[in-house]
């Protein structure tokens, strides 16, 4: 038997190990050059890994959730005359000398994927056996549930057509112990769920942000009516066809107007450096909820664009996170973050600051509701600003200040659009 032992590849920007998200191959299946073999994720993002030479799968390292280091062996083939044709059972494997032959990552920022194998087949149906040659067949929607729940999909037996995993499968693995029999019977009452992928990323970097971070929170209230009524003009002067305006457009809009004057929010912590990275571009991220969790991809150099193009780049950048199409650069060099809750903002919230930023600002529910304005009581449509700042850099009057001056765009939305004037 001539094998090849496949080793982590370097995913560049200083990556010593990667986490595995997924298998899509296991030991014993025949595999071509090219065909998606496993899905792993860096602290940047995930990335699908290709076969590297066609063969049988003798052996895998790791199962999800398990690191492995760049360079490490990751998989190993029989390539051999006739493996990927035999139908014979992956043998234990001895590290060879080969030189690995360089994966080449997908490109995109994905991060779906299915918890795949490393578990034999032998105690599925045959026809069920027989559909794991190669990727295990499932809906994208039951792989991600498999994901959430921890649950291998190549110990599934599907009742599907040709061995398709179907929900009533999930559901029916998800109630016996890890590691019993098909037909055991189980009284379960509780599932454990293994924190791994984005999933796992998010909580490190959150639990990161919240332990290094001084948070400093601030709460304004915002009389939205002129900007709603904006919005709906502006609405009602598009084709019926195109996508509906909303806040989100015109809060960055008014955002950048407002760093102008207060730079010292545009700003990265360079923790290693002891340094402040004040930019004069503002990219701003959009926290985006997704199926695989949060993610923030970036409008880049929004100073720059009109209303309609932030508008279009937002829900751009939204579908392709949404997607799992997101690039890596896509999703990373935002300088300020925006978030919103939407329809379910409540009255108000904590954001937590996306780090090494230092300003996160945070839109809650517009409602209206009676308020004393111009000396009488008025129905006004009101919506409450969210921030969180890094205490130690943005004193609490420079972030006041900042949020009062966003305030006062949103109120009178036409300044948005007026340049401002120069001092001489």
């Amino acid at each position: 038997m001539s094998q090849y032992v496949f080793k982590m590849p370097d995913l560049g920007e200083g990556t010593v190990d990667a986490e595995i998200v997924a298998w899509h191959a296991k030991p014993g299946d025949a595999v071509t050059e090219d065909q998606i073999i496993v899905e792993v994720m860096t602290d940047k993002a995930a990335v699908e890994v290709p076969a590297p030479v066609s063969g049988r799968v003798v052996s895998i390292t790791g199962a999800p959730g398990d690191k492995v280091a760049v360079g490490s062996p990751l998989i190993v083939f029989d390539v051999s005359d006739g493996a990927a044709a035999d139908g014979g059972a992956g043998r234990p494997a001895n590290v060879a000398p080969d030189a690995p032959k360089p994966a080449t990552p997908s490109g995109a920022a994905k991060t779906g994927g299915v918890a795949a194998a490393s578990a034999p087949a032998a105690s599925m149906p045959a026809a069920a056996a027989a559909a794991r040659q190669g990727r295990v067949m499932a809906s994208p929607a039951n792989r991600r549930r498999a994901r959430e729940a921890g649950i291998d999909l190549s110990t599934v037996a599907g009742s599907g057509p040709g061995g398709r995993i179907l929900r009533g499968d999930l559901v029916a693995a998800q109630s016996r112990p890890a590691g019993a029999d098909v037909s055991a019977e189980t009284s379960a009452e509780t599932s454990e769920i293994k924190v791994i992928g984005l999933r796992r990323l998010i909580a490190e970097r959150m639990s990161e942000a919240k332990r290094n971070i001084p948070h400093f929170a601030y709460v304004e209230e915002v009389d939205v009516t002129e900007l709603e009524s904006l919005r709906l003009h502006l609405n009602l002067s598009r084709p019926a066809e195109a996508a509906s305006l909303s806040y989100l457009p015109l809060v960055v809009m008014a955002l950048t107007k407002v760093l102008e004057s207060f730079p010292q929010c545009n700003v990265l912590y360079d923790a290693e450096r002891g340094v402040l990275v004040r930019h004069r571009a503002v990219h701003v991220g959009i926290a985006t909820q997704t199926s695989d969790g949060l993610k923030v991809p970036v409008v880049r150099n929004a100073q720059f664009l009109g209303l309609w193009e932030v508008a279009a780049e937002i829900r751009r950048l939204a579908e392709r996170a949404r997607s799992n199409k997101a690039t890596r650069d896509e999703l990373a060099g935002s300088t300020i973050t925006v978030t919103s809750l939407g329809k379910l903002g409540g009255i108000a919230s904590t954001p937590i600051i996306n780090a090494p930023e230092v300003a996160i600002i945070g839109l809650n529910k517009a409602i209206e509701r009676p308020v004393v304005h111009h000396g009488a009581v008025a129905v006004r449509r009101i919506m409450n600003l969210s921030s969180s700042f890094d205490h130690r850099f943005v004193d609490g009057y420079d972030a006041a200040a900042m949020i009062q001056a966003l305030k006062e765009l949103l109120e009178h939305p036409a300044m948005i659009f007026i340049p401002k004037v120069k001092s001489k």
